[in-house]
């Protein structure tokens, strides 16, 4: 009797400690974005977006992500339904939510739908919503997308007044825009992470989930993690593909993975 409840004890230890080390691990989800704009740049089928895909999800990551915009310089509206096949990890589309993109992700129902105020000018995604300007609007948004069983996400800036704000709109997560930490770090300004800790730990005591992505690399990856408590996924792209023409793609997937532990 006396072993088997130690047996049952040390079961519920074990149980306990997985539960704990699940809690701690960082999701990453693959930005494609860039593999869109090489194959584009010749026009043909080289690299192949969709073998992309499904390669990384074997080398380890645990979901792919794609920005479509509305002129498809990189990613196109076909990908995206092309993709819901072979993404069976987690699959993150990222927009404005404009008609067209509202269409696409209804209709694919992806795992999640993150919301960026990008225009058509912008070179790449430089701002998080201003979720008290624009309440009424983003909490329409999200309650249409959440009725139809897409987790929803929102681009922040590290401002608690903005992550106050996302909570009273009803997103399951914000998505930390990271650039001005990415800029910090690489010159040797670590306070730059402390914003970021901050509406981390708001966060977490409202309720929402945490993501976070731009600019994070190989090279400040670790420590942003260590100090955003309860980061549940990060979105990597152009540093990931970058640093693959050295390193190699699996190689670099299993890189950030080791650093998100």
């Amino acid at each position: 009797m006396q072993n088997n409840q130690f047996i049952a004890v040390s079961c519920v230890f074990k149980f306990v400690f997985l539960q704990k080390k699940l809690k701690l691990m960082t999701k990453l989800s693959v930005n494609i974005n860039k593999i869109a704009t090489l194959r584009n740049a010749r026009g043909g089928n080289v690299p192949n977006l969709l073998k992309a895909a499904k390669d990384i999800q074997e080398f380890g990551a645990q979901g792919i992500t794609i920005h479509p915009r509305p002129d498809e310089r990189h990613i196109r509206y076909q990908d995206t339904f092309d993709l819901k096949p072979i993404v069976h990890t987690e699959y993150n589309i990222e927009g404005n939510p404009i008609k067209k993109f509202m269409n696409m992700v209804l209709e694919i129902k992806p795992t999640q739908v993150t919301l960026v105020p990008d225009g058509d000018d912008v070179l790449t995604s430089n701002a998080g919503w201003d979720t008290i300007k624009h309440k009424v609007y983003l909490a329409e948004v999200i309650a249409e997308l959440k009725n139809n069983g897409i987790r929803t996400s929102i681009f922040v800036d590290p401002n608690l007044k903005m992550v106050e704000g996302a909570a009273k709109i009803g997103v399951d997560r914000i998505e930390l825009y990271t650039e001005a930490f990415a800029k910090g770090y690489e010159t040797g300004n670590e306070s730059a992470v402390k914003p970021y800790t901050q509406c981390a730990i708001l966060a977490n005591e409202i309720g929402l989930g945490i993501n976070a992505g731009h600019d994070l690399s190989l090279e400040n990856i670790k420590f942003f993690k260590e100090n955003i408590p309860n980061l549940l996924e990060v979105s990597i792209g152009h540093a990931l593909i970058s640093e693959a023409l050295y390193l190699g793609l699996e190689n670099v997937v299993n890189m950030y993975l080791h650093r998100l532990k």
